[in-house]
């Protein structure tokens, strides 16, 4: 059977429904997972501060004198909030297909929880005016690298490999420093860092949008609200990573804690 004009104009506005379909809950899909990483900083950043800056400081850190004057000394909970956001990740990792929707964002929620009591001492160890301006850089930064991966005709996935021994390289190289103590090595070592998470928030951003354009049609509403927790944390992570990196080249240290 021979399709005629009319038929081909009825054929056309269902595939460019389909497109406008796909467009609109990409564009709804990224809104929620910005929402979710949003709220996931504000939170982080409520609990560094009010540890920071309250009596709940004295149960993560003690001021002992040094000769180069007062220092932080973390506690045990301290050093228990450092290691535990290893372990949230670790759980939501292994259990993406075991764990529900629910149990997937009280876990994001207590991650970002324990990251605030982890970054806590940089209230004290920075000035706070230093650590807002450092903040909105990198959100200006993670902002333009993430627009920028959304919408660049370029494909980042041939980069994917080199990003992640970029990662396993800056690990290791921060491990070796805390042995080393060299200061030509941390200045190498923050630089990279800048560098590579910048790199991830535009690949990452990429392959969010991609992935949703290749399961949209197959993932129910549930399995979508999961997902979006999980590429949220992703970015997320990145952006800790870049404004920690970017705060060691232009945050402000306090004289008490030199």
């Amino acid at each position: 059977m021979a399709f005629g004009p009319d038929s081909r104009s009825f054929i056309r506005p269902t595939a460019d429904s389909a497109a406008g379909s796909v467009d609109m809950g990409l564009r709804a899909y990224m809104l929620r997972v910005y929402n979710w990483m949003a709220s996931g900083l504000v939170l982080t950043g409520l609990v560094a501060y009010l540890i920071a800056n309250t009596s709940l400081q004295a149960l993560f850190y003690q001021h002992v004198p040094t000769p180069m004057g007062m220092a932080l000394k973390p506690t045990a909970l301290s050093m228990l909030a450092m290691i535990a956001p290893l372990g949230f990740v670790l759980v939501m990792s292994f259990g993406v297909n075991r764990l529900s929707t629910q149990a997937v964002q009280t876990l994001f929620w207590l991650f970002c929880g324990v990251m605030g009591a982890s970054m806590s001492n940089i209230f004290m160890v920075f000035t706070g005016v230093s650590v807002t301006r450092v903040f909105f850089i990198t959100a200006a930064t993670f902002c333009t690298m993430s627009i920028w991966g959304y919408t660049t005709r370029t494909d980042l996935s041939r980069f994917g490999s080199f990003l992640m021994m970029g990662l396993f390289g800056l690990i290791i190289a921060g491990v070796v420093n805390m042995f080393l103590h060299s200061p030509g090595l941390y200045f190498v070592y923050s630089a990279v860092g800048v560098l590579l998470f910048v790199g991830l928030t535009m690949f990452d951003t990429q392959q969010i949008k991609a992935n949703y354009q290749q399961f949209a049609y197959y993932e129910g509403p549930e399995q979508a609200a999961k997902r979006s927790v999980y590429d949220a944390l992703n970015l997320y992570l990145n952006f800790i990573n870049l404004f920690q990196f970017l705060l060691q080249f232009m945050g402000v240290r306090n004289n008490s804690n030199d």
